[in-house]
């Protein structure tokens, strides 16, 4: 993740999706045994989850890693039952078009945004939670 300021470069939360990368369901994508992408899937109850944190390594951005982790995901709390995934990411309102470019990457893949909100961040940063039906 410190490879990626752009998306990462708020220190305590650094440290905190580390954690819990160590805590939660994580998923790794390799090639040639290089680690350069993964997943950390949060279960909030027997019907929904979320994209806790997701990170790709540039140079592997826009190769389908991104949707490949995704959908591996899916699959696994699919299995499980789970029906909505949901993930949180910085809301429209702000400039940032890095994350402009995370928006449309969820939009691409199903997800759709539910409500931006001031208050689960801060004003500053305000989010956005996107949700996907899981159910066939």
């Amino acid at each position: 993740m410190r490879s990626l300021p752009q998306w990462f470069g708020i220190e305590s939360a650094l440290v905190e999706y580390a954690d819990n990368t160590e805590l939660m369901e994580t998923y790794i994508i390799t090639s040639e045994d290089l680690a350069f992408g993964f997943i950390t899937l949060k279960q909030h109850n027997r019907y929904s989850a979320e994209i806790h944190v997701m990170a790709i390594k540039d140079g592997f951005h826009r190769q389908g890693a991104g949707r490949a982790l995704v959908a591996y995901a899916e699959g696994i709390l699919r299995a499980k039952g789970i029906e909505y995934l949901q993930v949180k990411t910085l809301g429209p309102s702000h400039p940032d078009k890095n994350y402009q470019m995370t928006r449309l990457f969820y939009e691409a893949i199903g997800f759709r945004p539910l409500e931006e909100n001031l208050r689960i961040w801060d004003e500053s940063n305000p989010c956005l939670i996107l949700v996907k039906s899981l159910c066939a």
